[in-house]
């Protein structure tokens, strides 16, 4: 069935490819958080723990939110390990981590979500396509209120 939703056929894949990769990052952010919640230690890891379980936590929300609205453009969403790590700007944990180079890893992620992020937000405007920009700013504030919170415990 041919989709009518104002937005050019062109449009709806450019947005829908920059969306994946948004999908590969904030997914990938998600189990490096999981497993950083898991794995923490020191004397930090009250905190620590329960900071990053409120992170994951609403990562695993956006990660719906986000293949659904690729799903409401029409495209396929990518759900695959292999398909997030050809699209992910984020490196893997290597597991051996303190509790430091954690928060430092996750303060580059949460970087890397907003600047993908905010790489979709030409077409999105330029195709009038508010429901993802809506989106895109969303989480670009959740994100960058992350990372900030992250960093003020490196200082």
């Amino acid at each position: 069935m041919e989709i009518s939703l104002g937005i050019s056929n062109a449009h709806r894949e450019k947005i829908a490819a920059g969306l994946s990769g948004l999908l590969a990052d904030s997914y990938t952010l998600y189990l490096k958080t999981h497993n950083f919640h898991w794995n923490v230690e020191g004397p930090l890891f009250n905190t620590l723990h329960l900071m990053f379980e409120t992170q994951y936590t609403e990562l695993s929300a956006a990660v719906d939110q986000i293949a659904e609205r690729i799903r409401a453009l029409g495209i396929k969403a990518p759900g695959s390990y292999s398909e997030f790590g050809k699209l992910t700007s984020i490196d893997e944990a290597s597991g051996n981590e303190s509790a430091e180079e954690m928060i430092r890893q996750l303060v580059l992620g949460q970087e890397a979500v907003v600047r993908t992020a905010r790489a979709i937000f030409p077409t999105a405007d330029e195709a009038n396509d508010e429901p993802t920009a809506d989106l895109l700013t969303q989480r670009m504030q959740v994100h960058e209120k992350n990372a900030w919170m992250l960093r003020s415990m490196l200082a």
